[in-house]
């Protein structure tokens, strides 16, 4: 079925965009016999434009990882309390995002700031081709602001890191050697509720294994404290296990998946993708030099001219 979904995808695009180019062409006639407006045509045109870049965006995305859902980790990096309430906000950024595409997100863990915002989060985010857009958002989102947790009112600068890996359904066949994995069990912490504090219904999943990019043993360690159930928990863990073994093994096949790896660098000045310079009103992305003047739509999730760009920049790279 997800196989004919994707065919239909591109049949259906076809059958719009050329169902649109005959449209403009028309229009164009019309307008020689002085049987339609110039706003006509232009109109014709700009939606003729419009669905051949949304097929031309989509036709960046040929990896078999890119069909599939996303895991998200947010850490905050240089700042302290400041970086902290960063990490949140480009949570939520990715959050509104998300909820615009139609995508559901689930949180897997969150480890909350000392004072406000977050130190890390972790969550899942379930539609088609998520990984595929969401891939271009990893590395280092730079921010300038006057920090309200300053009390001279200076304009500060922090960081907060931004990991995306594939979400592994069950069509992909991952190896998992069971007697590699062990297992903690401690009590959730939250707001409250009867099993609060009393169930140890949280997981910590420890796995060592030789990985393949390094070819040394390595070990993953994953909590999971996403409901009070702990099998439950221990089933997204084991989910979340297989997504990062499958992103090793990408990064051992695929060169570009290495260049990401390697760009991962410290969570610091001079490494970032992107900065978010609120006083100016600017954002920019150092990649594809794309920038916006309207820091407050891209903040409530509006990122698709971030991604665009670099989809259209490096999509034909892979």
């Amino acid at each position: 079925m997800k196989k004919v979904r994707a065919l239909k995808y591109w049949l259906n695009g076809y059958a719009e965009v050329a169902s649109a180019t005959e449209e403009a062409l028309l229009a164009f006639e019309f307008y020689k016999e002085n049987a339609a407006t110039e706003q006509e045509v232009d109109a014709a045109y700009t939606h003729a434009i419009s669905l051949i870049e949304e097929l031309e965006l989509r036709n960046m995305l040929r990896k078999e990882e890119d069909k599939m859902g996303a895991v998200i980790k947010i850490v905050a990096g240089a700042g302290g309390t400041e970086a902290q309430d960063w990490a949140e906000m480009l949570m939520r950024m990715y959050m509104r995002y998300c909820e615009k595409q139609g995508y559901k997100v689930e949180i897997s863990n969150i480890l909350d700031g000392d004072e406000a915002g977050i130190k890390s989060v972790t969550f899942q985010v379930q539609g088609d081709y998520a990984y595929g857009f969401l891939k271009s958002e990893n590395g280092v989102h730079r921010l300038v602001r006057v920090s309200p947790y300053n009390a001279q009112g200076k304009r500060m600068t922090s960081f907060s890191s931004v990991f995306v890996t594939p979400l592994v359904d069950d069509t992909i066949e991952i190896e998992i050697v069971q007697a590699n994995i062990s297992w903690d069990t401690f009590r959730s912490s939250g707001a409250g509720g009867q099993n609060v504090n009393k169930v140890e219904s949280g997981v910590r999943l420890h796995y060592t294994f030789k990985n393949p990019v390094t070819e040394q043993m390595d070990e993953i360690v994953i909590e999971n404290t996403e409901s009070r159930d702990q099998p439950k928990n221990k089933e997204n863990a084991l989910r979340l296990l297989r997504s990062q073994l499958y992103e090793l093994e990408l990064e051992k096949r695929n060169a570009e998946t290495a260049k990401i790896e390697a760009g991962k660098k410290k969570i610091e000045w001079g490494s970032q993708i992107r900065s978010y310079v609120f006083d100016d009103r600017r954002v920019k992305d150092h990649r594809t030099d794309y920038q916006t003047s309207n820091v407050q739509a891209v903040m409530d999730g509006d990122i698709d001219g971030f991604i665009k760009a670099y989809l259209m920049e490096f999509g034909g790279e892979e």
